[in-house]
């Protein structure tokens, strides 16, 4: 992709939407894309939500462990005040945040900014998970990831949760959550 100049010879933002199941390589396809930009020299900025401090407390890590560094922060409303004067935004775990995430990422699309978002699309309950809906939406790219389901090997879209509890957000990985196609995910 690139940023193909207008009419008037502004640059043209767009909002890309990876997103998937825990274990389907979000992150990692978050990171290839940035890395990818940083390789063209484009000036590039890296958001998580400060909630997310499974791996670092800075750096979006993916669960193959490659990562890059990012900016936390508690609300996206500071995404827009630290992603001045930018080619790229980055936005790791997306269903974290506000109900102002999805204007953020069209005010920033607005000003010729590539906005790259990642997260959850469904919750452990398969339901639409946060304000990815509302991101998916406005997306003018969008690209659904599996992994694959430990129960059968089929292509999975749900992150079953094995851990008890029945709060939306609890952080975990392998030991709180695993991949599960469709049939395997109802079968519990």
């Amino acid at each position: 992709m690139f940023i193909e100049p207008n009419i008037s010879g502004e640059r043209r933002g767009w909002i890309e939407v990876v997103c998937g199941s825990m274990f389907s390589g979000k992150t990692e396809e978050l990171i290839r894309r940035l890395k990818r930009a940083k390789i063209a020299n484009l000036k590039v900025e890296i958001f998580k939500p400060g909630i997310d401090v499974r791996y670092d407390e800075n750096n979006v890590v993916s669960h193959d462990a490659n990562s890059v560094k990012s900016t936390p922060v508690d609300n996206s409303q500071k995404i827009l005040l630290l992603g001045q004067d930018v080619d790229v935004v980055g936005i790791d775990e997306a269903q974290f945040f506000d109900e102002e995430i999805a204007n953020v990422c069209e005010t920033l699309a607005r000003r010729g900014v590539r906005v790259i978002v990642a997260g959850l699309d469904m919750d452990y309950l398969g339901k639409p998970f946060g304000q990815m809906p509302n991101l998916l939406a406005i997306a003018d790219y969008i690209t659904k990831l599996h992994a694959i389901c430990v129960q059968c090997g089929n292509i999975a879209n749900i992150s079953y949760r094995k851990a008890a509890g029945d709060e939306q957000v609890l952080l975990g990985e392998k030991d709180v959550y695993e991949p599960r196609c469709r049939v395997c995910y109802h079968k519990k």
